[in-house]
């Protein structure tokens, strides 16, 4: 199936925070309650429309275990956008977050797109962090900020796509080189080389960002 753009993603942050559950929720619209524990990295697809453009969204969900640290790492490079997530009822993951975004903006492009995840909200009555220190996190790092529950699938579909939306937005005003696919974006099939599309307009599929 032919699209316009494909963007790489990467989804980090400590281990049971839900990270291969929302990719699941993502590409396959399910939920599956008892998940192993990602060992290195698994990988998912799924095609998106942002403004009657298709774009193909490869997804690669990263192992949260310290010891494979340095596999993820090697992800970095490569990824237009990035999925940072810590779960709602566990403060230690959200106390993380620096730590995962330290390496973050160590080993990837400076201009990738990060959006912050405060999964597991359908858990509210068991909240241990509570969505202003999200939002304020967010806005302190310039990232996207959504709470999202793998499990009722809210927000799931809007933190995917308002990350590609901030992507396409960055390609229309020129931050990137498409050209060159080390950025973790590569043109598709049939679309002219270079700036493609940087002269359609805006981004408007919800794609306003809240930092």
């Amino acid at each position: 199936m032919s699209y316009d753009y494909l963007f790489k993603y990467i989804i980090i942050g400590d281990t049971g925070v839900g990270k291969s559950c929302l990719l699941l929720q993502f590409t396959d619209k399910r939920f599956q309650p008892v998940h192993d524990l990602t060992i290195g990295v698994e990988f998912g697809a799924r095609m998106v429309t942002i403004d009657s453009r298709p774009i193909k969204l490869q997804i690669w969900d990263t192992a949260g275990q310290e010891s494979f640290r340095s596999i993820t790492r090697s992800y970095y490079r490569g990824a237009a956008g990035a999925l940072l997530v810590y779960d709602i009822t566990r403060r230690e993951t959200f106390n993380h977050l620096a730590s995962w975004l330290e390496d973050a903006r160590q080993h990837a492009n400076p201009n990738m797109t990060i959006m912050l995840i405060g999964n597991k909200c359908d858990l509210s009555h068991r909240r241990a962090v509570s969505k202003e220190e999200g939002e304020q996190f967010a806005k302190e790092n310039g990232l996207l900020f959504l709470e999202a529950s793998a499990r009722t699938a809210q927000n799931v579909e809007e933190a995917f796509i308002k990350t590609a939306a901030k992507i396409l937005q960055n390609i229309q005003e020129g931050v990137f080189d498409v050209s060159n696919e080390s950025f973790g974006i590569k043109v598709g099939y049939g679309r002219p080389q270079g700036q493609a599309g940087a002269r359609d307009g805006t981004v408007s599929a919800g794609g306003g960002c809240c930092s």
